[in-house]
């Protein structure tokens, strides 16, 4: 049995975040170029195992998939054929961005550093791998 990791998956950057080994406890892991994913995905389940990926799924306020997910649904299916043993799970990613941003806030980081991109896709997708975790329980 091995860690989920979470992908916020963006056209730029990409968010990730893992659990511990227990699978209790989301982490932010990085945030990497999109261009660079799979490699880095290919690297890290080399080292560690993963078990399953929980993909972001950006909806909007009526229920329906947003633009972005025109850029999600390739980046899966070469997802599905680089790790062909990892289940792939999707999850609601609505609000994430701005909860990241309010997380910042809320944690004193300073107004310049808040607007690191990298840094709120790290944190989404370590809120998106939490949330997924406590539909779980």
């Amino acid at each position: 049995m091995g860690r989920i990791l979470a992908i916020d998956y963006g056209r730029k950057r990409v968010g990730i975040a893992v659990t511990d080994e227990l699978k209790m406890i989301a982490n932010s892991l990085t945030t990497v170029h999109s261009k660079d994913i799979i490699t880095f995905l290919k690297d890290y389940t080399e080292k560690e195992s993963v078990e399953c990926f929980v993909i972001g799924e950006p909806k909007q306020m009526n229920g329906k998939l947003s633009e972005s997910e025109k850029f999600i649904k390739p980046f899966i299916k070469l997802l599905k054929k680089e790790f062909p043993d990892i289940k792939i799970e999707r999850f609601d990613e609505r609000f994430t961005s701005k909860i990241a941003v309010r997380t910042m806030i809320d944690a004193g980081i300073k107004k310049k550093d808040r607007q690191n991109k990298a840094l709120i896709d790290s944190i989404s997708a370590t809120l998106i791998l939490q949330s997924y975790l406590e539909s779980k329980h």
